[in-house]
Parts: C-alpha cells; structure tokens; sequence
C-alpha cells in the first residue's frame, strides 16, 4: 500500500499545510489537539475539499486540484471509524456490521461477516442493539463495519478518546489485531503518545497544519530537537524486543533487545513474540558505575550520545545502548556532579514497575 498525501487548506485563522507518504501497517497521525490531524484525515477522506493538493492511494488518484479530480467519498473506498461509534441505533449489530457491506460491489468485497466477527469477538452481541453495547464493544462493531466495506485504507480518527482505560485496553488488543491479521492500512489519529508508540509502524508528527517529522516511532521519539511537539512529559524511547523467558514465582517476563534485557511485569506474550516497550525519559536514571544494592533491576550500558539541557533545572540525556537511544531526564545538579560529556560511558538505570501496562504492547 502506498499513500501519497500532499493538501493544504485555509480555515479561518488555521492553515493546513501538510504532506506524506506512508506504506503499509499502521500509520498515526500523532500531535496535540488543534494541530490539524482530523482536518488532513478528513481531507483524506473527502469529507473536506483542500484548496490544492494530491491525495494518492495504491496509485490512484483521489484528489488532484491541478487535473480538476475530486473522487466523491462513496466512490473512494476509505472507511472511517469516529470518536463515537455512530452506529444505527434502530439496527441489530448484524445489521450494522452487514450496512457497508450491501453497499460494496460484488466484485471488491474482499473480506466476510464470518471473519470479522471473529477477528473483532463479535459473535455474543449479533442480535443485541446498539443500546445494549458497552463504548468499547460499540467501537468495536464500528470497526467491523468499516471493515465490511472492504476499503481500501481505514481512518480511525481519536477511536479510544471516548473509552475509560479498561476499554482502551481492549480495543488496543483488537486494533493490535487488525493490524496483525490483515492486510488493511490503518492511519490512525490520536494525541495520546502510549497509543501511538504501541500500534504504529510510522508516526507522522503534525503541529500547527505541518508536518514536523515522519519515520519509525523509535526514531521520532529519541529525537532531542521534536520534544516540543511530542510533549515534555512524554519524552523517552521506544524499544522493540523479543520475550526471552518468564519467571512464573515472580511473574516477571525477560525482554532481549541489542542492547541487553529489561525485566517487565505484566507482559502476555509467548517466548519469541515481538513486544514493544516504551521508556519514558523520567523513568531513568543514570550511573558512571555497575550499582550495587539496588532494588532496580533494568542496568542498561552505554554511551552518552548526546546532552540537551531543557531549562535551569533539566537536562535531557541520550544514551546509545545497543543500537537504540535511550533518554534521561535528570536535573542539571546532577548532570554538573557527574560530569557528564558526550562519550562517556554511563549505566542507564529503570524500575521495572515503570514499565507498566501503558508502556508494554505487542510490536
């Protein structure tokens, strides 16, 4: 799958001026609110006709302002799954699952009934009505029946914004699904960087109409220079490993990346499964030695790659371990202390009860 986006729209004060390309997997769309995420995916969509541009996908053209091209939304293919799940109330969850489906011709419907309900665990709630559903199994229900259209690219913009953290937990595990079991591109729309950096296979960061930055999440988020757009308190690393063993007395699951292990509680995955894990720079501190006596259990060695001090009282820390970076916020007393340069050795220091369920998703 190929997506080519490059629109710009001015609506009032605000101009969105973006551009990108994505492949397949799962491609979010990540910034704070107002920076212009559903204004691009809307445009996308065709719900929002740009002043110019191109929108591209699978190498048709969807939208070219310079050719006069402006596919209508039923002929474009694109499912779109909302903050609520805007189903038909009057409808059974059957019903509402089959809507897109009797809509698609014959010969484009790629994907059955029978398939989505199991890849959604749909199959308890067919004859209910929608009033009988919780949020997330509505939200469910939305993304079978986006699904049933047999789009071509699927748009699910801020899908968990409305869930308590019980059923944003759930929907993760079925987005991380949907992801895994099919071939449907996904761009994703949130502002909530523990969804992005678990789902995403390219992140795309959006601030004020633009696109700042696009690459693997790991990339985007060890950038020093884009923490103003990621967010101060949500600086860190993002790590993809392999579960190496399990330690059942103490329910602790050992995680084997380039650069080491990281011992994580709370981990459902097999040995050889792909879990990414996410480091948040508050989360780690720093040692010029081995420490002994410890009640921490992750000890990471590296070397410091790079130091960008924040304010008076921060500093941010980069530190090579393996082949990834791993940050450190530490206060500028103790960067002056140590004696911290670029170069130096340092052993990376993280509680594993910080690597909670909110940091911990199948890669």
């Amino acid at each position: 799958m190929s997506l080519r986006v490059d629109v710009a729209r001015k609506l009032g004060a605000f101009v969105l001026d973006a551009r990108f390309e994505a492949g397949a997997g799962i491609t979010a769309l990540f910034g704070r609110s107002g920076s212009g995420k559903t204004s691009l995916v809307n445009a996308i969509a065709g719900l929002l006709r740009p002043d110019r541009g191109l929108v591209e996908v699978e190498g048709q053209t969807l939208f070219d302002s310079s050719r006069g091209i402006d596919m209508s939304m039923s002929r474009r293919r694109i499912g779109y799954v909302f903050q609520e799940g805007r189903l038909f109330p009057h409808l059974s969850v059957r019903q509402n699952l089959l809507y897109g489906w009797w809509f698609t011709p014959r010969k484009e419907r790629y994907v059955g009934l029978e398939h989505v309900v199991e890849l959604l665990g749909l199959g308890q709630f067919l004859e209910r009505r929608p009033g009988e559903l919780s949020g997330g199994e509505k939200q469910r229900v939305a993304i079978g029946r986006a699904l049933l259209a047999s789009p071509r690219l699927l748009l699910m913009d801020e899908p968990l914004a409305s869930l308590d953290a019980q059923r944003k937990s759930e929907i993760l595990r079925y987005i991380e699904r949907l992801r895994d079991e099919t071939s449907i591109p996904i761009l994703y729309v949130s502002h909530v960087i523990e969804e992005v950096v678990r789902l995403a296979d390219t992140l795309v960061l959006m601030s004020d109409g633009k696109v700042q930055a696009e690459g693997r999440p790991d990339e985007i988020m060890g950038r020093l220079d884009l923490h103003p757009q990621t967010g101060r308190y949500e600086a860190g690393a993002v790590i993809d490993t392999r579960v190496a063993a399990y330690d059942e007395k103490f329910q602790l699951s050992t995680l084997h990346f380039s650069g080491g292990d990281l011992l994580v509680p709370n981990v459902d995955g097999l040995p050889g499964e792909r879990i990414r894990v996410r480091i948040r720079a508050r989360d780690v501190s720093l040692a010029l030695e081995p420490p002994v006596g410890t009640s921490i259990l992750n000890v990471l060695r590296g070397r410091i790659a790079e130091i960008c001090p924040r304010d008076e009282v921060v500093a941010d820390v980069s530190v090579d371990v393996g082949n990834v970076s791993v940050l450190a916020r530490i206060t500028r007393r103790s960067l002056d202390q140590l004696r911290l340069s670029p170069g130096m050795e340092v052993y990376a220091m993280v509680k594993s009860v910080a690597l909670d369920r909110h940091s911990v998703g199948f890669a």
